[in-house]
């Protein structure tokens, strides 16, 4: 063996690690400073929400409301309901997309639309919220569990002679 000395090479390369995700730009380390107080004459930066106050009789009136609407809606598109029973509740496009999706769900089950058939799992709405967008109209996000899934409903009620009418729903 010879006595030449020989330099060690490594096989990794050291890589400076930076404290942000390249790719998303995500800061991996959390911020040491405290947060700065913005000037009191300083703008909010963007505009808050309008509260509208609501009677909570009406709140939980409405909730109610959108409780059995949703839950005839799903029956609706599930085949057990016709979709007649909601015509005085909804308007031209909503009816209208009750009976496409109710079409659709038949067609693909092999049964009749509106007729009274046993599932062996229902649909059933779990819980709704409400946001009142003025005293007349409200947006209500439902959650309808059906089996051991689940989905939400989103629904816009207006009021109208005194009726609340869907003007949009939404399955998602």
């Amino acid at each position: 063996m010879s006595a030449v000395p020989h330099e060690l090479v490594g096989l990794r390369v050291p890589v400076p690690v930076s404290p942000t995700q390249g790719t998303l730009a995500l800061a991996l380390l959390p911020r040491q400073s405290p947060p700065r107080a913005r000037p009191r004459h300083a703008a909010p930066a963007r505009p808050g929400a309008v509260v509208v106050p609501i009677d909570q009789r009406l709140r939980h009136a409405i909730e109610e409301w959108t409780h059995r609407f949703v839950q005839a809606a799903v029956e609706i598109v599930g085949g057990d309901r016709p979709v007649s029973q909601l015509v005085r509740w909804t308007t031209r496009e909503v009816y209208a997309d009750l009976h496409r999706r109710a079409l659709l769900v038949a067609r693909a089950g092999g049964h009749q639309p509106g007729l009274a058939r046993v599932q062996p799992v229902r649909p059933r709405v779990q819980s709704v919220h409400a946001c009142f967008i003025t005293e007349a109209i409200v947006e209500c996000g439902v959650h309808v569990r059906h089996g051991e899934r689940s989905r939400a409903v989103a629904a816009r009620f207006e009021r109208c002679e005194q009726r609340w009418i869907c003007t949009a729903l939404d399955f998602s």
